[in-house]
């Protein structure tokens, strides 16, 4: 009779630690704006512990609460090094592009959302509803759209993850924007 297999040995994950990053506040400026605004976030964060490697910062513009396929990228920054303490800056995003949603979805109501991640893993996506409306009896278009961010209630996700695990070698990559 064969020897039986050697066993493996179960893999050992990295326990998760606390998030040295605390968001305080969040600030959507020029709100309400035309649908052709930019979108810009003034962020402010507290940061318990240096980190070696940058905050990766994205903002993303639900085009169809249907299909993820219409979600629209509007900016992605890297932010760093970041510094023990209080920190603040501004996350600019573009303005949608109207052409890549669905027409029946350019009126009402949608979601924003900002995200961070650390090394790769996300830790934190903080959404806004969106309500787009055009003026009675005009023809909808970018610039008589008025946009308005729902920022009294921000709906937060936190996540736990590993901030010691090295950073994945394709890793999301994007402009750096450092502290100065």
């Amino acid at each position: 009779m064969p020897p039986p297999p050697p066993q493996q040995q179960p893999q050992q994950q990295r326990p998760t630690q606390p998030s040295p990053v605390n968001v305080t506040n969040v600030v959507a400026l020029a709100n309400p704006a035309t649908f052709a605004s930019p979108l810009d976030f003034e962020i402010t964060f507290e940061c318990t512990a240096a980190l070696p490697d940058d905050l990766e910062w994205r903002m993303v513009y639900v085009g169809s609460a249907d299909d993820s396929s219409y979600d629209q990228l509007l900016t992605e920054v890297e932010v760093g090094p970041v510094p023990v303490g209080v920190n603040k800056f501004v996350l600019s995003g573009d303005a949608p592009n109207p052409a890549a949603i669905p027409p029946g979805d350019l009126l009402g109501v949608t979601v924003v959302l900002i995200a961070c991640a650390y090394r790769g893993q996300e830790f934190l996506r903080v959404g806004y509803y969106v309500s787009n409306e055009a003026p009675e009896h005009d023809v909808p278009t970018a610039q008589t759209v008025t946009r308005t961010v729902l920022a009294e209630n921000p709906r937060v996700t936190r996540v736990d993850i590993d901030w010691l695990a090295p950073k994945p070698a394709d890793a999301y990559a994007a402009p750096a924007f450092s502290f100065s």
